[in-house]
């Protein structure tokens, strides 16, 4: 284990090298930068634009701003922000509490829906309830997350008043859990049901393979519990699919969130993605892209170690 544990540490940072290098180009390299923004002001002049240019390091060659800003970050210093000169960690510590919120909340819903859905399509496979729930995740899959965002919006906000039509809390109220909960009701309504197809066909589809196993029906034959027999026979072994998808599902709670938190003002690091990236904000955009990075690679360890606790017979070399 030790020895695995190592080894898939050192890929994870061959690839998040790879990951912070062909960011920085691609940030670097796309069309405008941050002075955009300065060129704007009929006062700056060509000698400003230049002096300012040079206090950001941005007329050093491509490598060479990279090896500073890698050599920095080695030491614990992300940078500051174009925009404010906060430190980037500052701003995203202030950001990652509505984000977390925001993934965490939505992915519960997910997995407590489509689980629940991949269960009784399994039990029920070819009835009509089957048939619906496939068709309700093709839906799920083909609707883009931010025109279900602006229909939620318009439907439940505007035109019924149900729900808040954006931010985290009422502003000039004292903070109440039922005014927060109000709050989440509509980000966490459209990305969680977006994430439900995936949940339920990977459910289904484990569920499948394992209920007809000899052991499912020789504790059938037993006369063990139904209940029993779905829980801890069949769910347990139809979990590896699972936790692989929990895996890979920390890029699409992040890209998800980033249109959802932009489409509801939710105050997160999605939205201070898309912010800073109208402003070319090199430091935070790269802030936020390592720890993206690391969440995945983390999230990917952690599915592969839990592989051993569902299934014994794993063994890792």
């Amino acid at each position: 284990m030790g020895r695995y544990l190592m080894r898939r540490l050192l890929q994870g940072g061959a690839v998040l090298v790879g990951v912070t290098v062909i960011a920085f180009a691609l940030l670097h390299l796309a069309p405008g930068g941050p002075l955009a923004m300065y060129t704007l002001t009929t006062s700056m002049g060509a000698e400003d634009l230049a002096r300012i240019s040079h206090e950001l390091g941005l007329d050093q060659p491509l490598p060479v701003q990279y090896a500073r800003w890698a050599a920095n970050l080695v030491h614990g210093d992300w940078g500051r922000s174009y925009r404010d000169s906060r430190p980037v960690l500052v701003d995203i510590a202030d950001r990652l509490p509505g984000t977390v919120e925001l993934m965490l909340a939505s992915l519960l819903l997910a997995i407590g829906i489509g689980v629940a859905v991949g269960i009784l399509g399994a039990l029920r496979r070819y009835s009509i309830f089957d048939y619906l729930a496939t068709t309700g995740a093709m839906v799920s899959l083909s609707i883009p997350t931010f025109w279900f965002g602006l229909m939620m919006i318009f439907v439940f906000s505007v035109t019924l008043g149900w729900i808040p039509s954006g931010d985290m809390y009422s502003l000039g109220r004292p903070f109440s859990l039922v005014d927060r909960l109000h709050h989440l009701v509509g980000p966490v309504t459209v990305l969680g049901l977006v994430l439900v197809a995936p949940w339920s066909r990977y459910t289904r589809s484990g569920m499948l393979e394992v209920l007809y196993q000899d052991y499912v029906r020789t504790a059938r034959a037993k006369g063990v519990p139904a209940p029993r027999v779905v829980v801890q026979h069949a769910l347990r072994n139809a979990l590896i699919p699972l936790l692989t998808l929990a895996g890979v599902q920390l890029p699409m709670l992040f890209g998800g969130a980033l249109v959802t938190e932009t489409v509801f003002s939710w105050p997160g690091m999605g939205r201070f993605f898309v912010d800073s990236l109208g402003y070319r904000d090199y430091p935070v955009l790269m802030g936020i892209l390592i720890f993206t990075a690391v969440l995945v690679i983390l999230g990917n360890l952690l599915a592969d170690l839990l592989y051993a606790v569902v299934d014994p017979r794993i063994r890792f070399g």
